[in-house]
C-alpha cells in the first residue's frame, strides 16, 4: 500500500470513529453491566456470561471463534467451580501481511457502591468527559477499543491478520492459561508475527506511553518457632530465647535505611545503565510531586524523577509485608507466641534468576539467624515467585506504536517499565518466542482496581485511532523489512 493510500485510509477510519463515537460507548456500556467478577465465586457464572459476549463479538467480526473449555479448579473449601473458556479467535489469513495477536481479559475486581463509588460500578456513568464503571480501564475498554479499530478495517480493507487470546481469570491468577499457551503454540501461534498487550496504564493523565518491562516478584517466608504453645510473659519473659525477638532482627537485617537490599550478591545480576537507557528517562512525564500526594507520605528516598523511576523499575526493591502468630488487635496481651512467620518480597529485575535469589536469601537469613545463637527452629519458604520481562524498544512493534501515537496523539511516548509484577508478557515471550508490547491506551489516574475506575472518553476514543493508525503503521514495517530481507538474501 502506498503511503497516500495509507493516508487516505487513516483519514476514512477517524472518521468512522468519530461518526460511531456513541455506538462505541454503548458497546462500552453493554460490558460494564456484566458483573464478571473473577475473584468471588459467586460470580463465576457472570465471567462466563462475559465470555460468551466476547466470543458473540468477535464472531460478528467475521472472526473464527474457539471458546477452549479449561475445566475446573478447586477452592480452598473444596468445592469444584468451573473455569471460564479462554477464547482463541482469528481474522483474516492473508499471507501477505503481518499477524498480529491481542491479549486482553474481561475479568474485573470486586466491587460495590458501598465501597464508596460516587456511582453503581456496574452502569457506565459519564461524568466531565470520563466513563465510570469497573473494568472501564481494566481491560474491558482497551478490548473493545482495539475489537472496534478491527471492525474499521473490515468495513474498508483489512492490512494486517488478527488473532485474539481473551480470558476471564485475569484478575485471579489466569488459571490455565500458561497451560493453554503451551499447548498450543505449534498450532495457533505458529504464524503470529507479533502480540499486543494493552493492559496497564500510561505514567502520566496526558501522555501516552509505551511499557517495555516489568519486574517480577519473589514472596518469601521466614518462620520461627520455640516450642508448641504461646507462652506468659511475666513467667517466661527474660529466660528464653522469644522468637518474634529473633525474627524482628532477621527482617530488619534485609534492608537498610536507604532502601539498599542487604543481602549479598543480590545485585550481581543487575546490568549497569546505559547511556542510551538514561536518555529514556530524562525526557520520561512523570510529576514527582503529584506521585508523593498520591502517596500520603512526606519524603521519598530519592529527590530526582530519575532516581525514583530508576529505583521502580530496573533496580531490585525488598518490602516487608507482615507478621503472622504475632497479636494484633486492640490492647494488651501480655503473650510470647510461640511461632511468628514474616512476609516479605523482593521485587527482582531482568537477569535475576529466581532461584539465584532464593539461595542469596535463604544463606543470608540462615547466617544472621546462627549469629544469634538462638536454639529456636528457623524455616525460609519462597511461596511465590514470578519472573521479570523485558523487550527491546527497538522491535518494529515499538516503531510501529510510536508512529500511530505520534499520528493520533501529537507527540512521541515516553518509554516506560511498569515497577509492578505482569505474569501474562513474560508468559507470552517465554512460550512463543515472539516480540512483545505493552500498550496502554488508559491514564495514570484512572484508578484500575480502586473505587470510580474510569476511562476518559477521549482516552477510550483516540485509543481507538491509535490502534486503527497502529494497524497501517505495522502492516507498512513489516512489509519494508520482509522485503529488505528478501533483496539480501537474492544478492
Amino acid at each position: 500500500m502506498s503511503s497516500s493510500a495509507s493516508s487516505v485510509l487513516e483519514t476514512q477510519i477517524f472518521q468512522y470513529i468519530d461518526v460511531h463515537q456513541s455506538d462505541l460507548i454503548k458497546d462500552l456500556k453493554e460490558w460494564v453491566a456484566v458483573e464478571s467478577d473473577s475473584v468471588q465465586p459467586d460470580f463465576r457464572k457472570e465471567v462466563i456470561r462475559m465470555m460468551t459476549l466476547t466470543a458473540d463479538r468477535l464472531a460478528a467480526l467475521g472472526a473464527t471463534v474457539n471458546s477452549v473449555n479449561l475445566g475446573s479448579h478447586q477452592l480452598p473449601d473444596g468445592q469444584d467451580l468451573p473455569l471460564p473458556p479462554v477464547i482463541l479467535g482469528e481474522l483474516g489469513k492473508d499471507p501477505q501481511n503481518p499477524t498480529v495477536c491481542f491479549y486482553g481479559h474481561v475479568d474485573v475486581q470486586p466491587a460495590k457502591k458501598e465501597d464508596g463509588w460516587k456511582t453503581d460500578p456496574y452502569t457506565l456513568t459519564e461524568i466531565n468527559g470520563n466513563l465510570y464503571g469497573r473494568g472501564a480501564t481494566d481491560n474491558k475498554g482497551p478490548v473493545l477499543a482495539w475489537i472496534n479499530a478491527v471492525e474499521t478495517f473490515r468495513a474498508l480493507k483489512l492490512v494486517v491478520n488478527f488473532k485474539f487470546v481473551i480470558e476471564g481469570m485475569e484478575e485471579a491468577g489466569s488459571l490455565g492459561l500458561e497451560k493453554l499457551l503451551e499447548e498450543e503454540n505449534q498450532c495457533f501461534f505458529s504464524d503470529v508475527d507479533y502480540i499486543v498487550i494493552s493492559d496497564n496504564l500510561w505514567l502520566s493523565n496526558k501522555k501516552p506511553a509505551l511499557t517495555y518491562g516489568s519486574r517480577g516478584n519473589a514472596c518469601f517466608s521466614v518462620e520461627v518457632e520455640c516450642g508448641d504453645k504461646d507462652l506468659h510473659s511475666g513467667t517466661f519473659g527474660g529466660i528464653i530465647h522469644e522468637p518474634m525477638t529473633d525474627l524482628i532482627a532477621l527482617l530488619d537485617s534485609l534492608v537498610d535505611p536507604t532502601g539498599r537490599i542487604q543481602i549479598p550478591g543480590i545485585y550481581d545480576s543487575v546490568t549497569a545503565l546505559t547511556e542510551e537507557e538514561r536518555k529514556l528517562y530524562e525526557s520520561i512525564e512523570f510529576d514527582l510531586e503529584e506521585h508523593k500526594n498520591n502517596s500520603g507520605v512526606k519524603k521519598f528516598l530519592y529527590g530526582t524523577k530519575e532516581e525514583i523511576l530508576l529505583h521502580l523499575w530496573r533496580y531490585p526493591s525488598l518490602s516487608i509485608h507482615g507478621i503472622e502468630g504475632a497479636f494484633h488487635e486492640p490492647g494488651i496481651k501480655t503473650v510470647i507466641p510461640a511461632k511468628v512467620i514474616g512476609k516479605f518480597s523482593i521485587r527482582q529485575v531482568p537477569h535475576m534468576d529466581l532461584l539465584v535469589v532464593k539461595r542469596q536469601v535463604v544463606e543470608h537469613l540462615e547466617g544472621v539467624f546462627s549469629k544469634r545463637n538462638s536454639p529456636n527452629k528457623l524455616k525460609v519458604s519462597m511461596p511465590l515467585g514470578a519472573k521479570p520481562w523485558l523487550a527491546d524498544i527497538n522491535d518494529p512493534l515499538f516503531k510501529a506504536a510510536r508512529r500511530a501515537i505520534k499520528t493520533v496523539f501529537g507527540e512521541d511516548p515516553d518509554f516506560i517499565r511498569d515497577g509492578s509484577t505482569v505474569p501474562v508478557a513474560r508468559m507470552f515471550q517465554t512460550i512463543t518466542q515472539k516480540s512483545v508490547m505493552m500498550f496502554p491506551i488508559g491514564a495514570a489516574d484512572d484508578g484500575e482496581h480502586s473505587q470510580n475506575e474510569k476511562i476518559s472518553r477521549h482516552n477510550y476514543i483516540e485509543g481507538t485511532k491509535v490502534f486503527a493508525a497502529f494497524f497501517l503503521e505495522i502492516s507498512k514495517l513489516h512489509r519494508h523489512l520482509h522485503k529488505t530481507s528478501n533483496m539480501e538474501t537474492n544478492n
